[in-house]
């Protein structure tokens, strides 16, 4: 029978003995993925974060486990666990252990490589944003093996590349194919949740096209009081770009190509959601005292960030520090440009449309160029299975409370688009640690211990009740 509490417990006490340590190591190790460090190799982070996680996982005692870090010449490493089971069916688990850049704006004694356990928080990066996947993933298993609970085979994948938009990725799935099989749940722990009171079920996730926007007017800087007025600023004819495809008062993206029809089941679940979030939909986000979202209607909130394309500007190049800013009118304005998608739109198609819209008819004859550096389809959960929905729903009341939610989120996981491309026929679990203030990506990430262990535990239900719904008989309670 599935005991409840004797699951939670031994969730619990792994996450307090094991997990949360090395956690604690883990975010020391500033394993940048390699977009952000481009010695990546060379510096042996990526290797050591491996390693770590490696190590405890040998160490865990579960029969018949193997374990194999692969790698593939020139790529980031892949950690590869299979863990045999019951049944023809296979179970996939996903996460990834590369990081973010550091960031600016930490407070005062946080920093990214710097571990803080502070009450029910663990501060520093990619704690939540992946690390803890590989931990949770083994101990939700041996949760099960330890109350003699039936589950399939279960296959965990641990990839170093997913911040960078996982183009390594498909080189293993293609070289593991055989091995993998075909499973029929997927679960991925990379994902948020709307709030740390119960289980969040992710129902589809943005695509991304970014790259770098370059305008260039003169061959070197001139002096800027001989040269205004005769030469055009770069930076103004930047903004005309941008006011091309964003309205610059409202935010509304205005190519109409980077839009598609909402399904009216997903505006449902926005209001749904909007209703059990209230105002969290907005002021989990540290606004300036005054400040207001770009819209009133939560409904609206919800489908702006996950079925609406946006624009974020977020870098620049070719703009002094202020101190070093002197009176000269600068030769180019480079800035970094993310447009998210919506879950069903090409990438390389959005991609393209914003090229074009961009480079064409250069104002003055400036030099235009919009470099095209990322470009990914997003993903939309397929139709959700009754067994899948009751266990979800039956593991958030047990674990947390009330019943699960369910939502789509504004990021980007490219590896979900590739898998429900590959496995069509596969159930989906797309879930995480990613809740309120926890600010993936920023500065002040933390991760949730209490949902942690929840979602840990949530998941062995999950998986056990997989088998017992398609690949045997097992009690439920």
């Amino acid at each position: 029978m599935f005991d409840t509490k004797k699951v939670l417990d031994y969730v619990s006490d792994m996450w307090d003995q094991q997990i949360v340590p090395q956690l604690t190591t883990y975010i020391k190790i500033p394993n940048k993925s390699p977009m952000f460090d481009l010695q990546w190799a060379d510096r042996g982070y990526m290797a050591e974060a491996m390693a770590l996680l490696e190590t405890w996982v040998r160490d865990q005692p579960v029969s018949g486990m193997t374990v194999e870090r692969v790698d593939l010449p020139g790529r980031t490493p892949l950690l590869y666990i299979e863990i045999p089971g019951k049944g023809d069916d296979t179970v996939l688990l996903y996460g990834h252990m590369d990081k973010q850049p550091e960031m600016v704006g930490w407070n005062v004694g946080l920093d990214p490589w710097k571990p803080v356990l502070s009450g029910d928080k663990l501060y520093g990066r990619g704690g939540a944003d992946d690390g803890y996947a590989t931990y949770a993933s083994l101990t939700a298993i041996m949760a099960l093996k330890e109350r003699g609970l039936d589950h399939a085979r279960c296959v965990i994948l641990i990839e170093g590349c997913e911040e960078s938009g996982s183009y390594d990725l498909p080189f293993y799935i293609n070289h593991l194919a055989p091995r993998i099989g075909k499973p029929s749940l997927v679960i991925c722990l990379d994902s948020g949740c709307g709030n740390y009171d119960q289980l969040w079920l992710t129902t589809s996730l943005r695509g991304l096209a970014g790259g770098t926007l370059r305008v260039q007017v003169l061959e070197e800087g001139v002096h800027s009081g001989d040269a205004s007025g005769v030469v055009p600023s770069s930076f103004r004819l930047l903004r005309q770009l941008l006011d091309r495809i964003e309205d610059p008062v409202t935010g509304k993206i205005k190519v109409d190509a980077l839009y598609v029809d909402i399904p009216g089941e997903r505006v449902e679940q926005a209001k749904e959601a909007s209703t059990v979030l209230g105002s969290a939909v907005y002021d989990k986000f540290p606004f300036l005292p005054g400040m207001t979202p770009m819209a009133n209607d939560l409904t609206e909130l919800v489908l702006n960030r996950t079925w609406r394309p946006t624009l974020s500007v977020t870098g620049a190049d070719g703009l002094p520090s202020l101190t070093d800013a002197g009176n000269v009118l600068r030769p180019h304005t480079a800035v970094k440009l993310s447009v998210r998608l919506p879950p069903t739109l090409h990438g390389d198609v959005a991609s393209a449309r914003l090229k074009e819209v961009l480079e064409k008819d250069p104002p003055y004859g400036a030099r235009i160029e919009f470099e095209i550096e990322k470009s990914g389809t997003g993903w939309a959960a397929p139709a959700t299975a009754e067994w899948l929905r009751a266990s979800v729903n039956e593991a958030s009341q047990q674990f947390f409370g009330p019943r699960a939610a369910a939502m789509g989120e504004g990021g980007s996981i490219p590896f979900m688009n590739m898998l429900q491309e590959r496995f069509p026929e596969a159930q989906f679990v797309v879930t995480g640690l990613l809740g309120p203030k926890s600010n993936a990506h920023g500065p002040n990430e933390f991760l949730h211990i209490p949902t942690g262990k929840k979602l840990t535990a949530s998941m062995a239900r999950v998986i056990h009740e997989h088998y017992a719904n398609r690949g045997g008989n097992a009690v439920l309670a």
